[in-house]
C-alpha cells in the first residue's frame, strides 16, 4: 500500500464542498480541514504508484475549489498502536 499525504490549498469560500468532493474520491481514505499554511490535508492510499497520478493529478487537483496541491509520499508508518502490538506479542 502506498500512502500519500496531500496538502490542498482551496478557495476560501469552497472549503467544505471541496473537502467533501475529495473525500468521495476512490483512493482517498481521509480528509482533514486544518489551520496553518494549507486548508485541507488528504490521505491517499493506493496499491501502485501509477494510481497516485490518477487520483491526485487526474481527479483531486481538478475538483472545483482546489487551487494547488503539494504531495508527500510516506516511506514508513509509525504509531503507538504499532509499538504497543510489538511489545505485547506473546503476552496473552
Amino acid at each position: 500500500m502506498i500512502t500519500a499525504i496531500v496538502m490542498v490549498h482551496t478557495a476560501a469560500d469552497r472549503i467544505p464542498e471541496t473537502a467533501q468532493a475529495i473525500a468521495d474520491l476512490d483512493g482517498v481514505s481521509e480528509v482533514y480541514s486544518c489551520a496553518g499554511d494549507v486548508d485541507l490535508i488528504a490521505i491517499v492510499k493506493v496499491a501502485a504508484h501509477d494510481e497516485l497520478a490518477d487520483v491526485i493529478a487526474g481527479r483531486l487537483s481538478k475538483i472545483p475549489g482546489v487551487v494547488r496541491t503539494d504531495t508527500h509520499i510516506a516511506f514508513r508508518s509509525y504509531s503507538s498502536a504499532d509499538t504497543d502490538a510489538i511489545f505485547s506479542a506473546g503476552l496473552d
